[in-house]
């Protein structure tokens, strides 16, 4: 696979777009109930909430929790994940072949996410892309997180281009907010955690892609039609 001249440079979501951590949070959840008690909550039913982070799992987990006791559930739960991180987690099947093609092609790429840096950071490291992305932008990176634009703004001064030359893909209908915010072309990945409730054409996206080898190509017929600079 083989990245053709003059794409745009892409920033990625990281949960339910760049990387399937489903079964690691879903796990680590089910492992909190098993310490309170509870029997486990079927995967099919958690997957949708991933990327909305540990506040909405452990929510869902633990639906009368409140003040304190909730709080005690959240970061008991970020402490077990902390243990697990990569077990399942991997590449959404067919990116690896992508970012090979980027980075063949000298499309820069990067990773903003709402995951705090103290989890992005040894999870990219254990998977070898801390070393491959531009750059890296975590969820207590700045003090402002998706869906403000401040994120992606960060990441392309970092990458040193101009935000309205960069594509920016994620699979919740604040990435497509922070992208238009932030003058960047959002494109849906629809292959990640969305729930049946979801419409992301609703979410007037540039576009969307149902697999992440769809990215290449929607690039190229992008720069074709004359949309990147």
């Amino acid at each position: 696979m083989t990245a053709p001249g003059g794409l745009r440079p892409v920033l990625f979501d990281l949960d339910g777009t760049l990387l399937d951590t489903a079964p690691d949070m879903v796990a680590a959840l089910n492992r909190l109930r098993a310490e309170e008690g509870f029997d486990p909550l079927p995967f099919t039913s958690l997957r949708r909430f991933v990327s909305h982070g540990s506040a909405r799992l452990v929510q869902q987990g633990f639906p009368d929790a409140e003040g304190a006791g909730y709080e005690r559930l959240r970061q008991r739960y970020l402490a077990i994940y902390r243990e697990a991180l990569v077990v399942e987690t991997r590449l959404f099947p067919g990116f690896e072949a992508v970012l090979d093609a980027l980075d063949a092609g000298s499309v820069p790429w990067g990773i903003v996410t709402n995951k705090p840096g103290w989890l992005t950071e040894p999870l990219l490291a254990t998977l070898g892309l801390a070393d491959r992305a531009a750059t890296i932008v975590s969820g207590d990176t700045l003090p402002e997180r998706k869906p403000h634009p401040a994120p992606l703004l960060h990441a392309a001064r970092r990458i040193g281009r101009d935000p309205a030359e960069f594509v920016f893909l994620g699979d919740a209908e604040r990435d497509v907010q922070a992208a238009r915010a932030a003058g960047m072309l959002a494109l849906v990945a629809c292959f990640g955690y969305l729930g049946p409730d979801d419409d992301p054409g609703q979410w007037q996206p540039d576009g969307m892609i149902d697999a992440p080898g769809e990215l290449l190509a929607w690039l190229a017929e992008s720069a074709a039609a004359g949309a990147c600079p």
